[in-house]
């Protein structure tokens, strides 16, 4: 009987073995099958936004916030939805971020935050009554905050990488190359927001959006007036038929003067910053140190402070 049990037992890993191996083998020709396909179906598009798997895990995860959207647009303090779409536009829609997500994922937040508050309090931690309230309100304030920052940042990104890309624009334009063309060629050898918003401006003017439309969708979706001056350059060179390459290099000499000019500003406003830091840190902190060295000397009866190193 225990000869029997051996073999059974025996026989049912040698299947299991050879079945572990099967399905491997299927794996293995499913990722085959995979990989020719998309090679033989894939075209390819320069203006194409490159996805990290970060980005693909919160998205994912910020799924679960559309199961509050419609109260989200309910309760829509500080959160319109029109000010809310222009946000996400100049942000450049974060995460594959809808309207309708970011309205539900604020509440999505102000849920964790309240469920927080209400561990704190059973666990009666320090201020738990004050967290039941102000978790919440972070979850909900922290949301709109975190894209206000990131519209800002990409903004600001914008302004800082137009200098090169109009100085590029402007020798290639000089060559005799036409600006679509122009545009198609160097646009790809870009990253960040330039990349995003000149390849959509292509593939609009591409479907057959009129030129005048698609500048104005670039106005409305970005407030950066580095950028908008650009664009309403553009508009009016077009007008009255002044050549485009010297526009873009004028554009550029304008926006390097006043990129020098922000760095000089930002660098005024870090003295007052230090003054204020060692004012009310550095100081105190070495008057402390000298106090407690003085007592210590004291109620030791030293007569000499520098004893104490001795």
């Amino acid at each position: 009987m225990d000869g029997l049990i051996i073999i059974i037992i025996s026989l049912c890993l040698v299947f299991l073995a050879l079945s572990l191996r099967s399905f491997y083998n299927y794996f293995l020709s499913r990722e085959r099958l995979k990989e020719q396909i998309r090679e033989k179906t894939y075209v390819y598009n320069a203006f194409e936004k490159k996805i990290t798997r970060r980005e693909k895990i919160v998205t994912k995860m910020l799924q679960f916030a559309d199961d509050y959207s419609s109260i989200g647009q309910r309760i829509n303090f500080f959160s319109e939805n029109q000010d809310v779409k222009k946000k996400l536009m100049q942000a450049g829609y974060p995460y594959q971020l809808t309207v309708e997500r970011f309205q539900g994922l604020k509440i999505f937040l102000l849920i964790i935050g309240l469920i927080f508050g209400g561990f704190s309090l059973l666990l009666r931690l320090p201020f738990a009554q004050v967290s039941v309230i102000i978790y919440p309100l972070l979850g909900y304030m922290g949301a709109l905050l975190w894209l206000n920052k990131k519209a800002k940042q990409r903004q600001g990104e914008l302004s800082f990488q137009l200098p090169d890309f109009l100085d590029t624009m402007s020798v290639t334009l000089q060559a005799g190359v036409g600006l679509d063309q122009a545009l198609r060629d160097i646009v790809p050898y870009f990253d960040g927001p330039v990349k995003d918003e000149f390849g959509r401006f292509i593939q609009e003017t591409d479907v057959g959006v009129p030129r005048a439309d698609a500048y104005r969708s670039l106005l409305e979706r970005n407030d950066s007036k580095e950028f908008q001056m650009l664009i309403k350059s553009l508009i009016q060179g077009e007008r009255l038929g002044v050549p485009i390459s010297k526009t873009f290099k004028n554009q550029a000499e304008e926006m390097r003067k006043i990129k020098k000019e922000k760095i000089k500003e930002e660098a005024a406003k870090a003295s007052p910053k230090v003054t204020l830091i060692t004012t009310f840190i550095v100081m105190p902190s070495a008057l402390i140190l000298i106090g407690g060295l003085m007592a210590i000397n004291i109620f030791n009866n030293n007569s000499n402070l520098f004893n104490l190193f001795k």
